[in-house]
C-alpha cells in the first residue's frame, strides 16, 4: 500500500512506498513534472524554464490514485500524475553521506586478479547481435575496459568497432593513428622498450574518454599489452595514506604538449579527480606529458610529490596489472578516464602494428542504456 502526507504548509509531501519513505519539495515535483505541457512526448526535454514555474509554488493537495500520485500546485491550479515507481527510483531525501573516493554504483574496482576473466567480446557476435553487444558494454561499462577478438585483419578496422557504440573523436594526429614497432630496428624512432602505464593525451580539456587499439600484424615476441584500474590504485593510496590521497586531489598538476607545429596543448586537472559530493571520477597519470607542477603551496610541495611517487609505485606494482597479448584482428577498448594502459618490451626479431583512434564515453554509455532498456522492455 502507498500513502501520501501532505506538509502543512504545502511545501513538500512525504511518500510511502514499496517499503520506502521518502519526502519530496513541491518545487522538485513540479519542474519534474511528466505532463506534455510542461516535456516533449517524444524526447522528454523540457518545454519550459524555471522562471515559467511560479515563485512560492505550493501543493494544493495530493492523492493516490491507481497507483500513481496525484498531485495539484498553487498558485498555477495545475495538476499532475506522477508514476511513483519513478519517484522512488529518484528519490534524493536519503543519506548523502559519503567518504571521498566513493564510485558510482556498477564500477567494480580490480586488480591482477581480474587476469583469468578479462571482459572478451567477439567481435563478429556484438556486430550481428544487440544482446550480445550490449552484454560486452557492460562488461566494459563496469570495468573500465575490454578486449574483442576474431576482427577482420584489414586497414582501419578499428573504425569498425567505434561504429559498434559511437563516433571517432578526431584530434590533430587524425581519425586514427599508426602505432608500428620494429625490434632491434636500425631508426631508434621505432623501439621495442617498453612504456609505462599511463593515461593518453592528459594536456587535452577534455581527455578522449575512450581509446581502441587495433592489431594488424604481431610477429614478434614479448609486447604484451598491459592495463591498471586508476581507480583501484586511487584507493589503494587513500586506504595506506588518506593524506596523499588528499594531496593529490585537492591540488592541480598542469600536462602539455608541444610536440608538432601549430600544436600547443595544455590543461591543468588534479591527477585524481573527484566530484564535488566526493565521487571518483577520473585519474590523469603520464609522465612523458607532465608539465612543471606550480599549483601547489611550497609547504606542501613535498608531500605531494611523495603522493606522485607513491601513486607511481603503485601503478607499477605487478599486483595491480593484468595484461594479454593481442593478435591480428584482435582490439581492445579502455575508458582513458580510469583505465592506464602500457605495454611490454619485445625480445628477439619481428614487428607489430596496431591502430589506434579515440571516441567518447557518452556514445558508448548512451549505446548501452539503449540496449539495455530494449532488452527490459522485451522481458516485459
Amino acid at each position: 500500500m502507498s500513502q501520501v502526507t501532505l506538509a502543512a504548509d504545502g511545501g513538500s509531501l512525504t511518500l510511502e512506498a514499496g517499503g520506502m519513505r521518502a519526502r519530496f519539495h513541491a518545487i522538485w515535483l513540479r519542474d519534474n513534472a511528466w505532463d506534455a505541457a510542461t516535456r516533449a512526448p517524444g524526447n522528454g526535454q523540457r518545454l519550459i524554464t524555471l522562471a515559467d514555474i511560479p515563485k512560492g509554488t505550493r501543493i494544493d493537495a495530493a492523492r493516490i490514485d491507481g497507483g500513481r500520485l496525484s498531485v495539484s500546485f498553487a498558485p498555477e491550479g495545475k495538476a499532475v500524475d506522477y508514476d511513483i515507481g519513478w519517484l522512488m527510483a529518484n528519490r534524493y531525501d536519503r543519506t548523502h553521506e559519503r567518504a571521498p573516493g566513493w564510485t558510482a554504483p556498477g564500477v567494480e574496482p580490480w586488480d591482477a586478479r581480474l587476469m583469468g576473466n578479462v571482459p572478451v567480446g567477439d567481435f563478429a557476435e556484438v556486430s550481428r547481435d544487440a544482446d550480445a553487444l550490449c552484454g560486452w558494454l557492460a562488461l566494459v561499462a563496469r570495468y573500465g575496459f575490454g578486449k574483442l577478438v576474431n576482427g577482420p585483419v584489414e586497414d582501419g578496422a578499428l573504425m569498425k568497432v567505434v561504429d559498434l557504440f559511437g563516433y571517432v573523436r578526431e584530434t590533430n594526429y587524425g581519425r586514427h593513428f599508426e602505432v608500428r614497432t620494429t625490434v632491434n630496428p636500425t631508426n631508434l624512432a621505432y623501439t621495442g622498450l617498453g612504456l609505462q602505464a599511463h593515461t593518453d593525451n592528459p594536456y587535452r580539456d577534455p581527455v578522449p574518454t575512450v581509446q581502441v587499439l587495433y592489431c594488424l600484424e604481431s610477429s614478434a615476441a614479448g609486447g604484451e599489452n598491459m592495463v591498471v584500474d586508476g581507480f583501484a590504485a586511487a584507493l589503494r593510496l587513500k586506504t595506506e595514506s588518506p593524506d596523499l590521497f588528499d594531496a593529490l586531489t585537492r591540488h592541480c598538476a598542469r600536462f602539455e604538449y608541444a610536440g608538432e607545429a601549430g600544436v600547443r596543448l595544455t590543461s591543468r586537472r588534479p591527477m585524481i579527480e573527484l566530484a564535488p559530493d566526493g565521487e571518483l571520477i577520473a585519474v590523469r597519470f603520464n609522465n612523458r606529458s607532465a608539465a612543471a607542477i606550480t599549483d601547489v603551496p611550497f609547504e606542501e610541495m613535498e608531500t605531494y610529490y611523495a603522493a606522485y611517487r607513491r601513486l607511481g609505485e603503485i601503478i607499477d606494482d605487478p599486483a595491480m596489472e593484468v595484461t594479454f597479448r593481442l593478435n591480428p584482428g584482435e582490439s581492445f577498448l579502455v575508458d582513458n578516464t580510469r583505465v592506464l594502459h602500457a605495454r611490454k618490451g619485445y625480445s628477439g626479431s619481428g614487428t607489430r602494428w596496431l591502430q589506434g583512434c579515440y571516441a567518447d564515453k557518452d556514445g558508448l554509455l548512451s549505446k548501452l542504456a539503449a540496449l539495455s532498456g530494449a532488452r527490459k522492455e522485451a522481458a516485459e
